[in-house]
């Protein structure tokens, strides 16, 4: 029996395959959507995942803007955060998020930040995420191809 073939094959930085991919985010529901685009940042659709390494993909999302938000979370659901200070307890909710300027951007950033692992590695592959109000980006160099994220689980 040949026991070489039931060795795992753990995937490091240098022999990771890493993709570019482009997904549309017009008419997405907002938490079903950044599970799976945690997931591709992840690298956890590939065969070859590995928990400790950076093997997922180079997410960019377009059309942040017309993303979705069911019932009545636009205004009920709150996020905190504190200042570090006394009395420096803010709270925001989804809608005075996407009031201000770059705001589908920050609250998808927060949102799939929430998805991923709280540490070193978690704060390396959100910064493989790009995320663009407008259907433009700025990353044609790269060659990305589009994914209909509708097809993964």
């Amino acid at each position: 029996m040949d026991t070489l073939s039931y060795k795992t094959i753990s995937v490091n930085e240098e022999t990771a395959q890493k993709e570019w991919v482009v997904v549309d985010a017009t008419d997405q529901v907002l938490g079903r959507l950044c599970t799976k685009v945690a997931k591709l940042l992840r690298g956890k659709y590939k065969p070859s995942f590995t928990p400790h390494v950076d093997c997922g993909d180079n997410v960019i999302i377009i059309n942040a803007d017309k993303i979705r938000i069911t019932g009545n979370k636009m205004t009920d659901r709150i996020y905190y955060s504190y200042t570090g200070y006394p009395g420096g307890q803010r709270e925001q909710t989804p809608a005075s998020i996407l009031a201000k300027p770059n705001g589908a951007d920050r609250l998808l950033r927060r949102v799939v930040k929430g998805m991923l692992p709280k540490n070193r590695l978690g704060v390396k592959l959100l910064s493989n995420l790009y995320v663009y109000a407008g259907s433009e980006h700025k990353h044609e160099a790269q060659s990305p191809k589009v994914i209909d994220i509708n097809q993964y689980k």
